[in-house]
């Protein structure tokens, strides 16, 4: 998602990057589930902003780290505008493409799965616990608890061959305030609708800046 960052910058509204423990630049161990995990590592860059008198004016996340943003939402309360870009809201499903059919039975037997690319080199290996622990996540419970003074917007592409679409109008069942955008055509990656999502994300949180600013006015 760089090119959303790079659109930020166009507009002057500085964006951060970075990569949860255990994935990509970052240290540590990669973890299947660990939404939990995630979201305190999201906790950790928004203090260290906040000590610095930055305000935080929004967190965006997009596949795994849509949820994670969720998690930090239901938790902290502190955030008011949330982007969740192609979460996924059943957490349940979609496995058994990575794992195998009997990925269950695997883990049972052997407490780890190693998920191999075309070329059988292993990418990530997947343990007992961190599975465990993704099933465990609820996810509507998370959303629910997010406050009604939270915006979030949910953006989903209509081809995402990864993420069905059906999962972004489960967010909007139970996420109190919350808004919907479908992209039709789209993928996971939104590759060749890069420019219409940097569109949308833009005009809502330039909407929480007018807001912030307004507010400061008063």
């Amino acid at each position: 998602m760089s090119s959303l960052a790079f659109a930020f910058e166009r507009e002057d509204i500085s964006a951060f990057r970075f990569d949860f423990a255990g994935n990509g630049e970052s240290e540590g161990s990669f973890q299947y589930g660990n939404y939990c995990r995630e979201a305190e590592d999201l906790r950790a860059v928004v203090e260290h902003f906040q000590a610095k008198q930055r305000f935080v004016v929004a967190v965006i996340g997009h596949s795994k780290g849509g949820n994670a943003v969720l998690m930090y939402a239901s938790k902290y309360k502190d955030i008011r505008t949330v982007v969740n870009i192609a979460g996924r809201f059943d957490l349940n499903r979609g496995m058994e493409g990575r794992l195998g059919k009997d990925f269950q039975e695997k883990i049972q037997q052997y407490g780890y799965i190693d998920v191999k690319n075309r070329r059988g080199k292993t990418k990530y290996r997947v343990t007992k616990e961190s599975l465990m622990d993704r099933l465990a996540t609820d996810t509507r419970a998370a959303c629910q608890t997010i406050p009604p003074s939270c915006r979030v917007l949910t953006v989903h592409g209509t081809l995402d061959e990864f993420v069905p679409v059906e999962d972004a109008e489960e967010f909007a069942k139970y996420i109190p305030n919350h808004k919907l955008c479908i992209v039709q055509g789209a993928d996971h990656e939104f590759t060749e609708n890069q420019s219409e999502l940097a569109t949308i994300v833009l005009d809502f949180i330039k909407t929480a800046l007018d807001t912030k600013n307004i507010n400061s006015r008063l």
